[in-house]
């Protein structure tokens, strides 16, 4: 039987993405929605109340349609492109972070600079960081919710 490669879906890569934020230290969660309206694909904060945000992309095609990522540099500290393994690097902002992923995991091969999150925002972000959790968590608990 021929082995085929199974290609590497953005679910995939966010899976990856929280394994290896988890490692780091930070607590993860995928399709989070921010105070603008719009909604990141992995948002991770860790003891210290910094905050990252990850933009996944599986595929080229996905990444040349999608400008709102801008949109959601202000609601973090650090800001990342999540891509799989043969995805065009050099497509990737040299202003963002940028991370190899796959379903078990994932390798920053770019750091992503620090940016000044606003105080008040960071509040409202951590606050609804910790509500959404516990909803999250409850609805599997107790899935009559």
């Amino acid at each position: 039987m021929l082995d085929l490669p199974v290609p590497v879906t953005a679910d995939l890569i966010a899976r990856g993405v929280c394994r290896a934020m988890e490692e780091l230290g930070y607590a993860a969660m995928t399709e989070f929605p921010l105070g603008n309206g719009r909604r990141v694909d992995v948002i991770a904060v860790n003891g210290g109340g910094e905050t990252l945000v990850v933009e996944v992309k599986s595929c080229l095609a996905d990444f040349r349609s999608d400008r709102k990522w801008m949109e959601y540099l202000p609601y973090c500290d650090l800001f990342y492109f999540a891509v799989p393994d043969g995805f065009p690097r050099e497509l990737i902002p040299g202003d963002c972070g940028l991370m190899v992923a796959d379903g078990y995991g994932a390798a920053i091969l770019r750091a992503a600079p620090r940016r000044a999150m606003n105080g008040t925002r960071r509040r409202a972000l951590t606050l609804r960081l910790a509500l959404t959790a516990s909803q999250r968590l409850r609805r599997v608990l107790d899935p009559r919710l």
